[in-house]
């Protein structure tokens, strides 16, 4: 039986990763941690027999009270689900927070040399080196959960790396594909949040909307398979049934390709090195729609090439573009900033990054949070010229 911690458990992949744990078996949860729903926490906790919780918001993680749930050990604050992983015995941590908040677990995770099934992008995009290097160290290995760099994993399992052109991701799009620079300038969060094909979390749904999700996700690539920048490809996939593809030096094109279901990557990782039969139906080639694939815009969706500039940078501007996003997100959607001022506020802060990368976690966490400070400036300075 597989020993599983869930961090993240209450967002959309920590879900869908209970959901595989219930219809599959060989897998029992021992650990589970969450932001602020500590209601669905506790459900989830009873349900899977799990007794070991972290909560992120101390003030929320109070409803667990050893007086109403004494059969729970809840930690609670900064650096909960990083606490989890060091106090439970695991055999697989499946890290799905949201953001730079996940970096400080995976951190723990291979520092405790456990195997990592990763949906945290942010963890590679601040972490980098740190994050790669810890791996490497500790002879641990990095499960990737996101769809599109499962399937370069599984595509990559069987080749040579020389035999390796260039990697290619694909993207939906997102509710905005098609549109020109202008025709973005009015669009407000509930347009961002539209999301034509897969359900995800308000932060993932706006990155997706800028294509920032996609740039993020070049860097990840970098790091997860030591590919270099110019031979990581971004096409625009409408459909969302190839999920990534490789090209080879011979001229053959290898693609992945299934149904949009995240519960496919997320039981892949779980289950590694084994596959199951699962619940998803499989794709039916005979009635699927026909497979289109575009160029990115450059002009309208500028986010993609200034995580590319970043990466190419160092961790130093990759650490501080992944800052300033998510506070320029988070502002898009309170109301406080538009939809193209996000790649703004992102440009000025990569602008007044240095290059010196960061050595370990607290440098990483140290730049991160100097990069929120000054992404917050520039949004209050481009609200007042609102």
């Amino acid at each position: 039986m597989k020993r599983v911690i869930i961090l993240g458990a209450t967002g959309s992949i920590g879900l869908q990763a209970l959901e595989v744990v219930a219809t599959g078996r060989d897998l029992t949860v021992v650990g589970l941690s969450c932001g602020r729903q500590v209601k669905t926490l506790v459900e989830q906790a009873m349900a899977f027999g799990v007794t070991e919780l972290a909560v992120a918001d101390e003030a929320a993680a109070a409803g667990i009270s050893p007086g109403l749930f004494p059969e729970f050990t809840v930690r609670a604050g900064a650096g909960a689900a990083a606490r989890l992983v060091r106090e439970v015995e695991a055999d697989l941590v499946l890290n799905a927070i949201v953001g730079f908040a996940g970096l400080e677990a995976t951190v723990a995770c291979l520092e405790q040399g456990r195997p990592l099934a990763l949906a945290n992008k942010e963890s590679l995009v601040s972490g980098g080196r740190v994050v790669s290097g810890l791996a490497a160290q500790r002879g641990v290995d990095i499960l990737p959960v996101d769809s599109e760099h499962s399937a370069l994993y599984q595509l990559l399992g069987g080749e040579e790396r020389a035999a390796v052109r260039s990697l290619i991701l694909t993207a939906s799009g997102g509710p905005f594909r098609g549109r020109s620079l202008g025709q973005l300038r009015d669009v407000g969060p509930e347009d961002a949040l539209a999301h034509p094909t897969w359900s995800m979390g308000a932060k993932i749904s706006i990155d997706s909307a800028t294509l920032m999700n996609k740039g993020l996700e070049v860097i990840e690539a970098h790091h997860l398979f030591g590919v270099p920048y110019d031979q990581i490809e971004v096409v625009i996939h409408p459909q969302s049934l190839v999920h990534a593809l490789v090209r080879l030096v011979d001229g053959a094109l290898l693609a992945h390709l299934g149904v949009p279901d995240m519960r496919v990557p997320i039981a892949y990782a779980l289950y590694h090195p084994e596959r199951r039969v699962g619940a998803v139906p499989q794709l039916d080639l005979a009635s699927a729609s026909p497979l289109e694939f575009l160029e990115p815009d450059p002009a309208a969706f500028r986010c993609l090439e200034l995580a590319r500039q970043a990466g190419l940078a160092g961790d130093a501007a990759t650490c501080a573009l992944n800052a300033a996003n998510e506070v320029a997100a988070d502002a898009f959607l309170d109301g406080r900033l538009p939809f193209l001022g996000i790649p703004e506020v992102i440009e000025r802060v990569l602008e007044l990054t240095g290059q010196a990368s960061p050595a370990g976690y607290s440098e990483v966490a140290a730049l991160d949070a100097w990069a929120r400070v000054k992404a917050r400036e520039v949004v209050v300075e481009k609200a007042g010229f609102a």
